[in-house]
């Protein structure tokens, strides 16, 4: 909790504490500690870092087309390519318990995923590299939690977007419009820190490439705002920023989102990230995505490092209830496919390939240390709530 609102704090464990799901979204530092006590194979990708089932989601691309990708990279940092795939078994298995599957259910549904995992590694490992590069991933018609996460990308437009979030200053038409507050989720700024939020536009736009500065040029900031997001970021700092371009139906919304050091960075001395961890997570996310964001950069504000990019554009996540029956079975193998296109491209596809073999061996230890890490998630869980609404548990933590 270092360095967060300290008025926020409390508010983060009333939503790790709603479920072991939502603990174990808010704890990406308490497992990068355990992982980090663990043997590891020693083979590098680009880790997501945070890879679980709620960060993955529909988004637009550059060219308007919708598409479905692991879609949140705070923690990304490079290192051992089975922590991303330890991290989503465990999210699968807790999801699954979630939507009222049973032990059985989860479990295979956590080994199907990493062995679409292996089966997709095996089949990079013998493709062209720019054919691994640009691969689409077919798999994601067939998910029908993917198809109705890309419904709701597809009904979130702007002008959607535009009403949810603001509202006229008056019922005079052609009224200027404002963030619509909604404290603590959601609060305006005003004064001299709006003026410092708007002045972080500066240097991010200087790192943007010509034509996205040429784009962002026709936009005028109309409103700031304090947003709260997440989970795991609850308590860093999250600003909007509300623009118009061609008039008020044409808005634009930017997230300026603090970032810190990534949960992993104290155990992989060698990873050598940037200085700066915006940029770390913006490297990160093209790294391991096909498409990303046309505004995704970074700036600062004072000391503070940031990441800058869409808000809410044509974007749509799972909901739990989405993962009922057989569809979680179906969407974990959409996320071993996804992640291992995202190592495949940044890392190496045939170093990884001859690891895993062609056996079960692997996709069954995963899936197993799933079960084992769900369930000491659950005892965490439990911990939390015990110790009172807002109160933190012990920062010391035993080895497992």
């Amino acid at each position: 909790m270092r360095g967060r609102v300290p008025a926020l704090i409390q508010l983060k464990y009333q939503m790790m504490a709603e479920s072991p799901l939502a603990y174990f979204r808010g704890a990406a530092p308490v497992m990068a500690a355990d992982l980090a006590q663990l043997p590891s194979t020693g083979i590098v990708s680009q880790l997501c870092g945070d890879a679980h089932v709620r960060n993955l989601g529909a988004f637009a691309a550059p060219d308007g087309r919708l598409v479905f990708d692991i879609n949140d990279f705070d923690e990304t940092i490079r290192g051992p390519f089975e922590w991303d795939l330890k991290r989503m078994a465990t999210s699968l298995i807790l999801a699954g318990r979630a939507a009222g599957h049973k032990a059985g259910s989860a479990h295979k549904a956590a080994l199907a995923c990493v062995e679409r995992y292996a089966a997709q590694m095996r089949a990079f490992a013998n493709m062209p590299q720019l054919e691994v590069a640009r691969f689409q991933v077919h798999r994601l018609g067939l998910a029908k939690p993917v198809q109705d996460a890309l419904t709701k990308a597809e009904r979130a437009t702007p002008p959607h977007i535009l009403d949810r979030l603001t509202q006229p200053v008056s019922l005079r038409p052609g009224a200027p419009r404002r963030f619509k507050e909604s404290k603590p989720m959601l609060t305006r700024i005003r004064g001299s820190r709006a003026a410092a939020i708007l002045a972080s536009l500066a240097p991010y736009r200087e790192m943007l490439q010509p034509e996205r500065q040429h784009l962002l040029s026709f936009y005028r900031p109309a409103d700031v705002a304090f947003k709260v997001v997440g989970t795991g970021s609850v308590g860093l700092r999250d600003y909007c920023i509300y623009m118009e371009g061609n008039g008020p139906g044409d808005p634009l919304f930017l997230q300026i989102k603090e970032e810190t050091a990534s949960a992993y960075a104290p155990y992989l001395p060698d990873a050598r990230p940037p200085a700066h961890n915006g940029q770390r997570v913006v490297e990160g996310q093209r790294a391991m995505q096909i498409q990303t964001d046309p505004f995704l950069g970074w700036t600062h504000i004072g000391a503070r490092q940031y990441l800058v990019r869409q808000l809410n554009d044509h974007k749509g996540s799972i909901d739990i209830e989405d993962l009922a029956g057989a569809n979680l079975r179906a969407y974990a193998e959409v996320c071993g496919e996804l992640l291992a296109r995202g190592h495949a491209r940044s890392g190496d596809a045939q170093v990884i390939a001859g690891y895993l073999g062609n056996g079960a061996a692997f996709a069954q230890a995963i899936a197993d240390f799933g079960v084992a890490y769900a369930d000491q998630t659950e005892k965490d869980w439990e911990q939390l709530r015990r110790s009172g609404k807002g109160k933190a548990r012990t920062s010391s933590r035993q080895p497992r």
